[in-house]
């Protein structure tokens, strides 16, 4: 954390103007927390028949405030408040959450009533740093407003009794609104919408609305525009469950702007299976694809549960923003549901997602935690498909691998869920690229 401490002189002649005191706001910030104080109230003395008496009389009011970068009024808390929280994701109230780029800043000071002697305030800024952590979410899922069985209130409380971090609202071809949200303590929700068409779906994620105008697009070129639109909007655009028999992808991928793939679309199955293999082989050519997944989800049933399958990402933080960027990255993984089991890949202090150069003798530092009887951890490389350990029993895994070759790296824990079904994957991860 780093702390700054301002002061600031007021003068009785400024007294009824609006001081802006700047300061900088340091690169991967996370929190803002600002405490200011000054002399308020002085104590006046009176001579009463039955002895002395001190009355408190107000002597200086000093209002506060907090400007962006960008000239946008972040809050403002008259001289109600002494101490202000500003997040991306949570704000004290009077203050919106924000975005804490880095740049200068500006604090309101409005100078309301000031003593005849004039008022020091000092201000004490704490910059709490971006540390960058695991979170679970879910990145494919409906409400009432489309096709699903909830309302998104009921849905985001649903999320955060199954453990998420995060979810991502995706209804069929209908934008939603930051408005909307509900706040739930610990949730980060998502704009997104599932571009919905007879010849595939697909998932616009990160604005409230993508694109301009209809989603309607009868012709490749139409389909073309619309994505183009919203990724130069901003938003990242996930290809849904390309391999569906009913809802597959139908139209040319080479041409579309896209960034993510969608290899594990609700409950474990072929249409999966082939997304996996057509994603590594992908892969194999030489391509950096990174891939996704999600649930899918409209109402709890036998086969369908919310985070079934979900999203580990590596963020920065818990706003929109960071986790949509380290998804785009691919420093995640994906589980069957939220699950203490885990695989982790450290390769000099860098993990799913990156390229290195590789060099002669780089080792790999590889862990599996909450590990089952039986389940098996396989390394999937440019040229070969390996198992590198079968758990015995219950526990946690670890080891060192030589990686001998440029290529990727990426691995899979398969499981056998019931005795009288084939193993499938738990979990899946993102590649790390070596050139």
């Amino acid at each position: 954390m780093t702390v700054i401490t301002l002061q600031r002189h007021i003068p009785p002649a400024e007294q009824g103007l609006y001081l802006l005191l700047p300061f900088e706001m340091p690169a991967n910030t996370a929190r803002l927390d600002l405490r200011y104080a000054y002399q308020s109230h002085a104590s006046e003395p009176l001579a009463l028949p039955e002895g002395q008496f001190a009355r408190t009389k107000r002597v200086n009011i000093v209002d506060i405030g907090l400007i962006a970068p960008d000239g946008s009024q972040v809050g403002a808390s008259g001289s109600s408040r002494s101490e202000i929280m500003v997040s991306e994701t949570s704000a004290t109230p009077g203050y919106q959450p924000y975005p804490l780029t880095p740049g200068s800043w500006q604090i309101i000071l409005g100078a309301y009533v000031i003593a005849p002697e004039g008022v020091d305030v000092e201000i004490r800024l704490e910059f709490t740093p971006k540390v960058p952590r695991w979170l679970c979410g879910d990145l494919h899922v409906h409400t009432l407003a489309s096709d699903g069985s909830l309302p998104l209130e009921h849905l985001a409380e649903h999320a955060r009794i199954h453990g998420l971090d995060f979810i991502a609202i995706t209804d069929h071809n209908q934008p939603v609104k930051r408005a909307a949200f509900p706040k739930v303590e610990g949730l980060t929700i998502i704009p997104g919408q599932e571009w919905t068409h007879y010849k595939g779906h697909s998932n616009f994620l990160g604005l409230e609305q993508p694109y301009q105008g209809s989603f309607i697009a009868n012709s490749q070129k139409e389909v073309q525009a619309i994505f183009r639109e919203a990724h130069q909007n901003g938003a990242l655009i996930v290809i849904n469950h390309p391999y569906e028999t009913n809802f597959g992808f139908r139209y040319n991928l080479d041409s579309l702007d896209y960034d993510l793939i969608e290899v594990w679309n609700g409950p474990m199955r072929p249409a999966n299976l082939e997304a996996i293999a057509r994603w590594d082989a992908m892969l194999k050519a030489g391509r950096k694809q990174v891939a996704t997944c999600g649930s899918d989800y409209h109402e709890d049933t036998f086969f369908q549960r919310l985070a079934s399958p979900c999203t580990y990402v590596l963020a920065d933080s818990n706003s929109d923003a960071d986790i949509l960027k380290a998804v785009k990255a691919g420093r995640s993984y994906f589980a069957f549901s939220p699950t203490s089991l885990q695989v982790l890949l450290d390769v000099e202090g860098q993990t799913f997602g990156a390229s290195l150069a590789w060099r002669e003798g780089m080792q790999a530092s590889l862990k599996g935690l909450a590990l089952e009887k039986g389940d098996v951890i396989r390394l999937i490389t440019q040229e070969t498909t390996q198992d590198i350990f079968t758990a015995p029993e219950k526990g946690n895994f670890e080891t060192s691998l030589p990686v001998t070759g440029p290529g990727y790296w990426r691995l899979e824990v398969w499981r056998t869920f019931f005795s009288f079904l084939p193993a499938m994957p738990a979990l899946i991860t993102n590649p790390i690229w070596f050139e």
